[in-house]
């Protein structure tokens, strides 16, 4: 419950500042270029609080349903304008004006990730190494001729700082299909490179690591059991949260990374766990429940967070933090990265190669907002740049209702000298509502999913 409780509200914080920037970009290129604002609302529907300046008369609402925003503006479509007005409408003003009163919403996002990149880079980004676990046999990682605790350097020349840059990088470079250089240090301290085979490579970034073969290294450490989910195999059994396990059917067990193994070798068997508590050794069966996993193969399902002593993974941290000049072009380079990844990303979906369960909603966002405020500051800045790039691309696509449609309206009566007819307008946006329902129907449905495992 308490869990709930602080995603809750990391979502509500998120949600808010997102909006607020988003729609406070709207709402200053309005003003700025000559058009009459009304209203600047949080949220939708009944006003919460709210007030009314005495200088602009614009009201300023917090609303009831707090999933978005809006600016109103003065507008002869939504209600009359007096003559002496309709110079401030937004009807009224040039193509290029309304173009850049719209694109400035998505253009505060993008501001705010590089503000929100710059002073994560400032604080420090903890990471951890980018240190190759030993690569599945005959898997594309395998044949490059890379080995356990290999740490990659650089991917097409590209330097890597930690194991999410290395992620990212080979995500995207993935999409293009082609073999591509990476460079690794051994232990020892020498440099090799090496050819990765990202022909045959999956589109969907889910599967793309387990099929080259790729993990991350883990340092020797007993597992422990963490939390317990309620009605699972774990909680019927004896274990308990802080259980250390050293071995499973008396095969050893020496990282998370084994546990896990050998929990989704056994669907639905029984497993003997020899485990450590209070400082006595314990045996303990359980009866496995089964999976589906991604690939479509039955897995073993223990029901249970697994935890390690921190101290373990010392020397596999890294931090990296720049002076306040040096973490402006890192940032800038942080959100076109992200950017440009994402908006491949989206045209493999539309184009059918990547699943459409990898489509998140509120729920899904709910949950990576309370973990990371739980991590820490940096953790949920980072999260939030991330969101706001997001949310810019998202409102960016040309569906009306959403910027980029208007944005694509203004652009054709640009072109024309003349707006579209009403008519089509409205067919436009009917038929953008149905798609954005459609989506949002589909958000919800994945996130359920995940709840239910």
């Amino acid at each position: 419950m308490m869990q709930w409780l602080i995603s809750a509200a990391a979502f509500a914080v998120a949600i808010g500042i997102l909006v607020s920037i988003h729609e406070f970009g709207h709402y200053w290129v309005a003003r700025r270029l000559g058009v009459r604002v009304l209203r600047y609302s949080i949220g939708f529907g009944r006003r919460v609080v709210g007030w009314t300046s005495r200088k602009t008369g614009i009201e300023y609402w917090l609303a009831a349903i707090p999933l978005g925003g809006y600016v109103k503006m003065l507008d002869e479509r939504e209600a009359p304008v007096p003559e002496a007005e309709k110079r401030y409408a937004f009807n009224r003003v040039h193509p290029w004006r309304r173009i850049a009163i719209v694109a400035a919403g998505p253009g505060v996002n993008i501001l705010f990730a590089i503000a929100a990149y710059w002073l994560v880079l400032m604080l420090g980004v903890p990471g951890v190494k980018p240190i190759l676990g030993t690569p599945k046999v005959d898997s594309p990682a395998a044949h490059a001729g890379l080995q356990a605790k290999d740490q990659v350097v650089s991917l097409a020349n590209e330097p890597i700082d930690d194991w999410q840059d290395f992620r990212l990088a080979l995500i995207e470079r993935s999409l293009d299909g082609k073999p591509v250089q990476i460079a690794v240090k051994t232990p020892g301290g020498a440099e090799r490179r090496l050819t990765l085979d990202l022909t045959n490579a999956p589109s969907d970034p889910d599967k793309l690591f387990q099929q080259l073969g790729l993990t991350l290294y883990q340092p020797p450490a007993t597992p422990r059991i963490g939390r317990i989910e309620s009605d699972s195999p774990a909680s019927r059994s004896p274990l308990q949260a802080g259980d250390a396990v050293l071995s499973i059917d008396g095969q050893k067990i020496d990282s998370p990374q084994a546990l896990v193994d050998a929990v989704r070798a056994h669907p639905g068997q029984q497993i003997d766990m020899t485990v450590r508590r209070d400082g006595q050794t314990r045996q303990i069966s359980v009866r496995l429940a089964t999976r589906k996993a991604e690939d479509g193969h039955q897995i073993g399902h223990l029901g249970a967070a697994i935890t390690v002593d921190p101290s373990a993974w010392e020397s596999m941290q890294t931090v990296r933090r720049l002076g306040p000049l040096a973490a402006i072009p890192a940032a800038v380079h942080k959100t076109w990265e992200l950017s440009a990844l994402s908006v491949r990303l989206i045209g493999r979906m539309v184009m059918g190669q990547i699943s459409w369960h990898n489509v998140g909603g509120p729920i899904q966002i709910a949950t990576y907002a309370g973990q990371t405020a739980q991590i820490g500051l940096v953790a949920f800045i980072s999260f939030l740049a991330f969101i706001s790039v997001n949310l810019a691309l998202i409102n960016l696509l040309p569906i009306p209702v959403l910027d980029g449609g208007h944005l694509l309206y203004y652009a054709i009566e640009w072109i024309r000298g003349r707006p579209l007819s009403e008519a089509v307008q409205a067919a436009g946006q009917q038929a953008g509502m149905v798609a954005l329902l459609m989506l949002m129907a589909l958000a919800f449905y994945n996130d359920i999913l995940r709840l239910l495992g």
